[in-house]
């Protein structure tokens, strides 16, 4: 049986099972919404660190723990890492980590007149598939923070967005988890009719899970 064929007699079979099980169950868990700050910067050049400010050396000095990973002092030379850049089909193929346990429970059993159990082949080739399907990478690309960060460039994650990610369609790849990677902030405030700028330590948020939730 070719592929779109074996699509097909997928789906019908996941039709039937509606009329044992209420379909939200073929649906991965809603799990929160993990927003990322947006950044606002002032446009004025006042606000940028001069060239004595950006002494690698010592920021590194302030900075202490210098994770490679996630941090980049000059432009990473692909922008993109991980798997940001593999196709759907590569996506869909290839989840990672345990199969979820909503997936595993899942009872393919179906009332035809008389009731069918599912072979064991059967049974994990649809949980392979519904896995696949709902599986939602974290997509990894550098950041160009700008001037008043350093390091300025970031590995951050981002979930991927491009088509549903359930059966039925309607919930989407959102951020479930993350972790904070510490960054050296240019910051300028007035004192006494003076502008006094320094390197502060901050807090940046990495997404590392993803997971399939409701849309809104």
């Amino acid at each position: 049986m070719d592929h779109p064929q074996c699509l097909v007699a997928v789906y019908l079979l996941l039709l039937s099972l509606v009329q044992c099980q209420h379909y939200y169950l073929l649906r991965p868990i809603p799990s929160d919404t993990l927003p990322l700050l947006e950044l606002k910067e002032d446009p004025d050049p006042i606000y940028d660190p001069r060239e004595r400010d950006l002494n690698e050396t010592e920021l590194r000095s302030v900075l202490g723990d210098f994770d490679s990973r996630f941090l980049s002092i000059t432009p990473p030379q692909d922008r993109y890492s991980g798997n940001e850049d593999l196709d759907e089909l590569e996506l869909q193929q290839n989840p990672t980590g345990l199969m979820p346990k909503d997936i595993r429970s899942l009872d393919f059993d179906v009332q035809w007149g008389k009731k069918r159990k599912a072979s064991k082949k059967l049974k994990r080739r649809l949980q392979m598939w519904l896995w696949s399907y709902s599986f939602c990478p974290v997509l990894y690309a550098w950041n160009d923070l700008g001037s008043r960060f350093w390091p300025r460039f970031v590995r951050a994650g981002s979930c991927y967005s491009k088509r549903s990610c359930s059966v039925p369609a309607g919930m989407v790849c959102k951020p479930a988890k993350s972790t904070h990677i510490t960054l050296l902030r240019w910051r300028c405030v007035q004192r006494r009719g003076a502008l006094k700028c320094a390197w502060i330590p901050v807090q940046y948020p990495i997404i590392t899970e993803c997971k399939c939730s409701c849309a809104n």
